[in-house]
């Protein structure tokens, strides 16, 4: 399998950014198992004995993160990065130098002779037939050169927004597991408060930087993934080895014919389980393209779908539980190593909060450098790495955001709605 073009990249160094990227990039994503189950079911759809709607969801998690991380980003959105960075204003920057669009701020023609913008395969396929024709087309119309800046400017508040979003969703997620373990009253006083702190605790860590905190944080993710992806084989095998079934896209049709209005709704929720795949581009300057595809494919990708499969095959065997919390993660948790497992999935929601903080980071970065965001100071943590940056006010200024969400919205189906509704247009 061809990673990417840049073969003078050392293994050593390719392997050492793939293991901090884990920690970086793949948190958020990672983290996912603990809230898309629950979301996908809060609009009233009901876990019947057929199994129908517990499979169809699993369909649509497994095809849904084949198609977008795995098949999008690792084998083509990775490569369009703009001089080894990522985003969406990195690709419109790139459009601008090439296609010469001028409506940034700053934007100068003569950027699109400098060399070191030139990357490999960009001269043949602006000289190719289409290339050209598009080119031609986007110069000669301003009303398009103006869409696709909004457009752009769209696509950017959406990963701010989702900065936002993600960090109190999935901490609130992970301390949601005090709820089977204590009354409905208790946890309502400490589900809020245990939220809140760890948020001020993961932002509190972010001007150590990239470098370091992806040190710290990668153990935290390779033993959560190791976790789910062990617990998953144990649910396949001790209550349905036969769940791989449900892999077929035969389900999701079934799942939508029996849902009906409620099925389509409840997409959003599903759609949570690729929440903190852009993180992949965005991120793409703190790493490199090869270490992020080969984290991704050999590590991520693979537990994922154990852990979502697992769940499933617990979940067609258990229609009707004691609890409220019904379809949450921590149902399918074998009680022994609940505890355990509830700790290493808080530690795993303070990392999986970080790729998008760092995320946010290099598009405010992009933003102020294109003219489209007031300067701001911008401090570089690593000597060896350019993209490796924090940027204090946009770091305290999410911290507050993140807090008022969590105060405002206190329940996970509203969080879940909030950013489902964003994954269906980003």
């Amino acid at each position: 399998m061809d990673f990417g073009p840049n073969k003078r990249e050392s293994w050593k160094n390719v392997l050492t950014l793939a293991y901090q990227s884990l920690g970086v990039v793949y948190g958020d994503l990672s983290t996912s198992p603990l809230y898309v189950y629950k979301s996908a079911f809060a609009e009233d759809i009901h876990h019947s004995e057929t199994n129908e709607e517990i499979y169809g969801v699993l369909s649509f998690v497994f095809w849904t993160l084949t198609l977008m991380p795995l098949l999008k980003y690792v084998f083509i959105v990775l490569k369009a990065d703009d001089n080894g960075e990522g985003g969406t204003f990195a690709l419109y920057s790139l459009l601008c130098r090439h296609a010469r669009l001028c409506s940034l701020p700053n934007c100068q023609l003569a950027d699109e002779e400098l060399s070191e913008y030139q990357k490999d395969g960009i001269s043949s396929i602006s000289k190719s037939f289409l290339g050209s024709s598009l080119k031609s087309t986007l110069e000669k119309h301003k009303l398009l050169q103006r869409l696709l800046l909004v457009l752009a400017l769209i696509g950017t508040c959406m990963v701010i927004g989702d900065g936002v979003l993600t960090p109190a969703i999935s901490v609130f997620s992970a301390v949601s597991g005090f709820e089977l373990s204590m009354s409905k009253e208790q946890h309502r006083y400490v589900e809020v408060p245990a939220a809140c702190a760890i948020l001020v605790f993961l932002f509190a860590l972010q001007h150590y930087g990239t470098n370091r905190v992806g040190f710290l944080f990668a153990p935290v993710v390779i033993t959560w993934l190791l976790c789910i992806s062990a617990i998953g084989i144990y649910n396949i095998c001790e209550w349905n080895p036969h769940v791989y079934q449900a892999l077929s896209p035969y389900y999701m049709y079934k799942f939508l014919k029996k849902t009906q209005k409620k099925g389509w709704m409840s997409l959003g929720g599903i759609l949570l389980c690729i929440t903190g795949s852009e993180a992949m581009f965005a991120d793409l300057g703190h790493f490199s393209q090869l270490s992020i595809k080969v984290a991704f494919t050999f590590v991520v990708y693979p537990s994922l779908i154990l852990a979502y499969m697992g769940q499933a095959a617990y979940l067609s065997k258990h229609h009707i539980n004691e609890t409220d919390y019904r379809i949450g993660f921590y149902v399918s948790v074998p009680e022994k190593i609940r505890w355990p497992v509830l700790v290493i999935a808080i530690l795993a929601a303070v990392v999986g909060s970080q790729s998008i903080i760092t995320g946010t980071f290099s598009i405010i970065k992009q933003c102020s450098a294109l003219g489209c965001f007031p300067k701001i100071k911008i401090i570089h943590t690593s000597s060896k790495i350019h993209g490796q940056i924090y940027i204090p006010q946009i770091n305290w200024t999410l911290m507050l955001l993140c807090l008022a969400v969590t105060i405002g919205f206190r329940d996970t189906k509203r969080m879940g709605n909030a950013s489902g509704t964003y994954c269906r247009f980003y």
